[in-house]
Formats: structure tokens, C-alpha cells, sequence
């Protein structure tokens, strides 16, 4: 199944090339671009993409109310979020996660990346650039809530390993090679864990992991 994507920043260039690496896979087609928040919110309203790739910094409407008003709570039919910035900033991560965000990464990443994180958002998943998922994550965790007892945690022993791996910023294929189980029994480990836990996606997952102490 094709994954339609939008594309919204408000630098041509760079929105360009984005839309010339995603159209280039045979998986994924860019359905419409923009360059600020307001005409991403009201494109997605008409076109109903998979994933809207999202800027940060725009005019009009930056990308993280565009988000919360895409993705957030309470939103009736929430779209995929994938917020790609050239800022490694503490505060536009806590934004993005608040806002409903289900993947951050660096415009600086390599171009492979960026279409695996469309893939894994639209799959259902959940990405953070590696080079911001634990420094990042966990200080946004303990400003979230007071963390819940640990001890209270639904999860079996098996699906707390799966979860301390998955708050370490490993891919489901890694977490298997790491517990030797197959991919397709991590997924269903970690699909499992977010009903539980009546989790989104793995972002809350690892925020989660981080409130209750299993990791940090």
C-alpha cells in the first residue's frame, strides 16, 4: 500500500527535495506541499494523507500548533506527524511530543532516514532521532507528571525487557536480535504493551518507561 505524504516547510529548497526523495520511492507519494502551518492543517483536512511531514519554524502557523491542531488530544481523526527540523533544541522536542508529534528528526539526517521514519510513523510506530531520544526524552518525561509506582505496572517480565529496549531507542529488529526472538514476536510484544498501558504509539511508550523509574 502506497503511503501518501505531505510536505510542509517554508524553505523551497529544502521542501523540494524532500518531495523529489519521497516521490522517487515506489511505497510512497507526496500528495501536496506547503510552506507554513495553517495551509498544512487545511491540506491535510482535504487531501488525507498518511504522514505530514512538518517544519518547526514557519509563518502564519508554526509547525507545532500545526501539529496540535493534526494530531493532538482530542482531535476527532488525528494524521501522522513527523516534525523534521534543523534545530536540536530541548523545547521544540518537548513541543512536537506534546503536540502529538509521532516522530522527531534532524534535517541533517540522511535522506535513507527520513523515508524510514515516514515509513515506521505510518506503520504505526513511533520515531526520535537517535541522537536526541534518551538526553531528550527522559527530561521531558520528568516534567510531564509525577512518575506512577513501578511496581503497579500491568506488563509482564518479558514485555518490560521489550519496553527498556524500546526506551533505549532500539528498533524492533534490534530488540530482537538483543532478546533472540523474531521481529514479528517484538511487534506483537510491543503492540501488546500499548494496549496495556493504553498508549499511542512508542513515544508515549518511552515516556512512560521514564515516569515510572524502569529507566533513566
Amino acid at each position: 500500500m502506497t503511503v501518501r505524504v505531505l510536505v510542509c516547510d517554508d524553505q523551497v529548497l529544502i521542501r523540494t527535495g524532500f518531495v523529489t526523495i519521497i516521490d522517487a520511492q515506489t511505497d510512497l507519494e507526496v500528495v501536496g506541499e506547503c510552506g507554513d502551518g495553517r495551509a498544512a492543517v487545511e491540506l491535510a483536512a482535504r487531501l488525507r494523507p498518511d504522514v505530514v511531514v512538518m517544519d518547526v519554524r514557519m509563518p502564519v502557523l508554526d509547525g507545532i500548533e500545526a501539529t496540535r491542531l493534526l494530531a493532538g488530544s482530542g482531535v476527532p481523526d488525528p494524521v501522522k506527524v513527523l516534525v523534521v527540523t534543523t534545530f536540536d533544541l530541548d523545547a521544540y522536542v518537548y513541543e512536537a511530543l506534546r503536540a502529538g508529534a509521532s516522530g522527531f528528526l534532524l534535517k541533517d539526517a540522511p535522506p535513507a532516514r527520513l523515508l524510514d521514519g515516514i515509513r515506521t510513523v505510518a506503520a504505526g510506530d513511533a520515531l526520535l532521532a537517535p541522537e536526541v531520544t534518551r538526553r531528550l526524552v527522559g527530561r521531558y518525561a520528568s516534567r510531564v507528571a509525577p512518575p506512577p509506582a513501578a511496581d503497579g505496572s500491568p506488563l509482564t517480565p518479558r514485555e518490560l525487557d521489550v519496553l527498556r529496549l524500546v526506551a533505549d531507542g532500539l528498533s524492533n529488529a534490534e530488540i530482537a536480535r538483543a532478546l533472540v526472538l523474531s521481529p514479528e514476536t517484538v511487534k506483537t510484544y510491543v503492540s501488546r504493551i500499548l494496549t496495556k498501558l493504553d498508549l499511542r504509539d512508542r513515544v508515549q511508550a518511552v515516556v512512560w518507561a521514564y515516569r515510572t523509574g524502569l529507566v533513566g
